[in-house]
């Protein structure tokens, strides 16, 4: 995929996880809070709960994204002929990086950013609260990171290296 024409192009994005109930979640109401509007952001799981987890709804509320829309959904609803072409598929969580994906048209670039399922936390709520905020900021900061790349001037290969990359970093310590 060449993106030299995307100088003005809104990207499609499609966050994974196995739940689509959390991590992914979140992901899509940080990449549609992005005040340039240049990617359009899915969420969906391998095997979805069909409920977001109530913290969830709790932080995407706090960035004041709207969740009458979010909802746990199946990855192959992305799969279908009629859903929107993909430009870019990440998978959050482990399991659904290891599972067989449905065939992507248009061979969108993908990546793995895998981080810890604040779902599982076990903790009072305050301890849970700052936990899904830990991941919460985790996600901003790469996508914020992905955002900033000059996606119109970098060659296939170099942008999937940044994306491996960007998949790689942790948060300073301020949020461990």
């Amino acid at each position: 995929m060449s993106l030299d024409h995307a100088v003005d192009k809104r990207f499609n994005v499609l966050i994974l996880c196995t739940g689509n109930s959390a991590r992914s979640i979140m992901a899509e109401a940080i990449f549609n809070s992005l005040p340039d509007q240049k990617f359009q952001a899915y969420s969906a799981g391998s095997d979805p709960t069909g409920v977001i987890n109530p913290y969830v709804i709790e932080l995407v509320q706090s960035i004041g994204y709207p969740t009458e829309n979010l909802r746990s959904k199946s990855w192959d609803e992305f799969s279908q002929t009629n859903a929107p072409h993909m430009d870019f598929i990440f998978t959050v969580c482990d399991k659904a990086a290891g599972q067989t994906c449905p065939v992507w048209p248009g061979q969108p670039i993908s990546a793995h950013w895998g981080l810890e399922d604040p779902a599982r936390f076990e903790g009072n709520p305050d301890e849970t609260r700052k936990y899904f905020l830990k991941t919460f900021h985790q996600l901003r900061n790469r996508i914020q990171i992905f955002a900033a790349l000059p996606l119109h001037t970098l060659e296939r290969t170099s942008l999937q290296q940044e994306l491996n990359q960007i998949g790689q970093l942790t948060l300073s310590p301020e949020y461990d």
